[in-house]
């Protein structure tokens, strides 16, 4: 069981913007490269507590999560089989304090991003339009 793990990641959407996290250069895991807050949850840990504890960690960050809007199963460059639930969540912190993990962050537009975007962001990005759309 050790190969498979669960993880969540947090899309917070404020004034049609989505909050990105720049990974740092040496991160051995997609330097470089723009994200979501999340990450991989502890063993046996429940995901919205999970994934509250890596918004705070990574970004200081304070969310109220208000539903998932897609699951992604993906093998990890080391091996590692993940299944990752993106989940809509609101902004609720005054202050953004990254953690080492990161070295930027910025909000993006959802219509056409400063940033290139994981091609698997398609999905929430869609889920999350038409969600609001039928509000």
């Amino acid at each position: 069981m050790d190969n498979f793990r669960n993880a969540a990641k947090a899309f917070i959407v404020k004034d049609g913007r989505l909050l990105m996290l720049k990974r740092r250069a040496n991160d051995p895991h997609m330097p470089g490269a723009w994200d979501i807050p999340g990450g991989r949850l502890e063993l046996g840990e429940d995901p919205y507590e999970g994934l509250k504890r890596e918004a705070r960690e990574e970004a200081n960050l304070n969310i109220e999560i208000i539903m998932p809007i897609s699951v992604h199963h993906f093998v990890r460059d080391d091996g590692q089989k993940i299944t990752l639930t993106i989940y809509w969540c609101k902004f609720l912190t005054s202050e953004i304090k990254l953690s080492e993990e990161h070295q930027e962050y910025k909000w993006v537009n959802l219509g056409q991003p400063e940033v290139e975007l994981p091609k698997f962001f398609d999905q929430p990005i869609n889920n999350f339009r038409k969600y609001v759309k039928n509000q």
